[in-house]
């Protein structure tokens, strides 16, 4: 796809210092620009940088003074930094904006699905299947029986939602996710075999909910396994049967959480965090990467360590931790010294 800078401009409703009709395909930082990318100056500390680049359209702030002779075209905007967002999203929107249905594909003919979708090639959709309006889903995506999907969902290549999960509108599933597989769910019989405890709930995602790649969600044993409006999850997480994540709540990559916990909302959880089953954690918790929580947490704590303890209490703590050594070194010449003087 290819803007010219006058294009560029209209969108961000900025002016053109330069080539109006100057072509960008393609996005660059400032210091690796090359012909035909667009990038942007918004930290004075890159400002060297656009004397040199061979970047053919920079979007600057308004306010922006030339001190130099100038090879790239300038877009004056209010915010260099937000136009730049701006034209990140438009761009994905364009890059994204498939319609139609690709073949081979397989559609059950009890399958209904709205107005303005996109279905790659090779994606299974099953029996029952519910799929709204301006849904996108790409190759090799598997969604099973009885599934619902939203409005304006995008569910990328190589996911799988397994039957019956309900997925609310404006959510995003990245690659290889897995919504609803079956719950760990296994008791020990007389002889000390583990039998299959059969899964029999479901996944809801509610509306504006994001998956990252890799990620799986359980289905609950009865009941559901439920994400809250507005969760962010990240890359890599498992997230156990009977799960509840409450409304904007956001999970860094790696992280565990066993069976039946409740987590509030407005969280925010690090990355290789481990979560026990069968706790209630508050609302607006922090807790930093690869703590250990093995107990119920108030809401607003902040929480660090395994097992972690209060954030404040775990810096003190780290602090004669890392002192150990010296600390162990003056007990032991005061016990020579007190033995000397007996």
């Amino acid at each position: 796809m290819k803007f010219t800078a006058a294009q560029i401009a209209n969108i961000l409703e900025g002016d053109v210092v330069g080539n109006p009709d100057v072509e960008v395909s393609k996005l660059s930082k400032i210091e690796e620009g090359t012909e035909g990318s667009l990038t942007f100056l918004a930290n004075p500390k890159y400002k060297p940088h656009i004397y040199t680049t061979k970047a053919s359209v920079t979007i600057v702030n308004k306010d922006f003074e030339v001190d130099a002779s100038l090879t790239t075209t300038l877009i004056r905007v209010d915010d260099a930094y937000k136009a730049f967002s701006t034209l990140l999203e438009y761009y994905n929107q364009v890059k994204l904006n498939k319609k139609g249905i690709e073949q081979p594909v397989f559609v059950s003919e009890s399958a209904s699905y709205g107005e303005d979708i996109y279905i790659g090639a090779f994606a299974y959709i099953g029996e029952n299947v519910s799929i709204g309006n301006n849904v996108k889903i790409y190759p090799n995506v598997y969604i099973g029986d009885n599934v619902s999907l939203g409005d304006n969902c995008i569910v990328f290549a190589g996911a799988k939602i397994y039957s019956e999960s309900v997925i609310g509108n404006n959510c995003v599933i990245h690659s290889g996710s897995i919504i609803g597989a079956d719950g760990f769910g296994f008791a020990p019989d007389e002889n000390g075999a583990f039998q299959k405890v059969p899964q029999t709930g479901n996944v809801i995602l509610e509306d504006f909910v994001d998956v990252g790649a890799g990620t799986t969600i359980d289905r609950a044993t009865l009941g559901s396994t439920v994400i809250r409006k507005g969760v962010k999850l990240d890359n890599q997480i498992q997230i156990a049967h009977n799960v509840e994540i409450g409304e904007n709540t956001v999970i860094a990559a790696q992280t565990g959480i066993a069976g039946s916990t409740k987590i509030g909302r407005n969280c925010m959880i690090g990355g290789q965090v481990g979560i026990v089953g069968h706790i209630v954690i508050g609302d607006r918790v922090r807790i930093q990467a690869q703590s250990g929580i093995g107990r119920n947490i108030k809401d607003d704590e902040v929480l660090q360590g395994s097992p972690a303890m209060g954030y404040s209490d775990y810096n003190k703590s780290y602090v004669y931790f890392r002192n150990l050594p010296k600390i162990v070194d003056r007990i032991d010449q005061l016990e020579k010294k007190h033995t000397f003087n007996d």
